[in-house]
């Protein structure tokens, strides 16, 4: 996993609440290996019955192309445990999800595979949400600037040593909540498991002095 420290990243708005695993990946896709998800993230919500993109929806809309945050609603990746559908997020470029809250499961299988779940009241995103939405139209339209210089999106900072979110749609940085586990796996880039092993030869050290101090535990 790549080390996440700072992110200044473009945001998308996705609306409707219960957006589940099977909308994020389909089960027809999961059989692809990781590095192959990017294409079918959302298949059924930004493809029609002919394989043609959907216009209306968001990551389809050239406002939008970068995007590599999402601001969701309510329960965001409920249902199915396939962590394909976080696959499916990292391959094709999300860093970070804001939502007020999250399927248990999706929300862990995002911190095991270097994209951070971020929870914030509902109120604040759905104002995001809003204004993410009226973006384009209003920096496009905006006068006295070239057209090549115009934003088309609002860009989101998120610090997760200092664990805020911040940018120009908020007045001050929000603080948001994680496990320090999770943040020091995020911040080295590495699972569990790979962060066991960067602590191993303390683990050693404690070995043997549990051996010396208690002799008869040893085998």
């Amino acid at each position: 996993m790549t080390p996440f420290l700072t992110l200044d990243g473009l945001a998308a708005p996705l609306e409707g609440r219960n957006v589940d695993t099977d909308q994020i990946i389909p089960a027809r896709f999961l059989k692809k290996r990781r590095g192959e998800y990017a294409d079918y993230l959302f298949y059924d919500l930004r493809f029609d019955a002919e394989q043609h993109p959907r216009e209306d929806f968001v990551l389809n809309q050239a406002a939008f192309q970068g995007a590599n945050v999402l601001v969701c609603d309510e329960n965001f990746g409920c249902g199915s445990s396939r962590e394909a559908a976080v696959y499916a997020m990292v391959d094709f470029g999300i860093k970070s999800i804001l939502a007020p809250s999250f399927g248990d499961i999706f929300y862990n299988n995002c911190l095991k595979n270097g994209v951070l779940p971020i929870v914030l009241p509902s109120a604040v995103l759905k104002g995001l949400r809003l204004e993410l939405t009226q973006a384009p139209a209003k920096n496009i339209s905006a006068k006295n600037t070239p057209a090549s210089e115009r934003q088309i999106g609002l860009r989101i900072t998120i610090d997760l040593k200092d664990c805020t979110v911040g940018g120009e749609y908020f007045k001050q940085p929000l603080h948001f909540e994680i496990d320090p586990f999770w943040q020091e796996c995020l911040i080295k880039g590495v699972d569990e498991i790979a962060l066991t092993l960067g602590y191993v030869e303390q683990i050693q050290q404690y070995e043997q002095k549990a051996r010396e101090n208690q002799p008869w535990l040893a085998p």
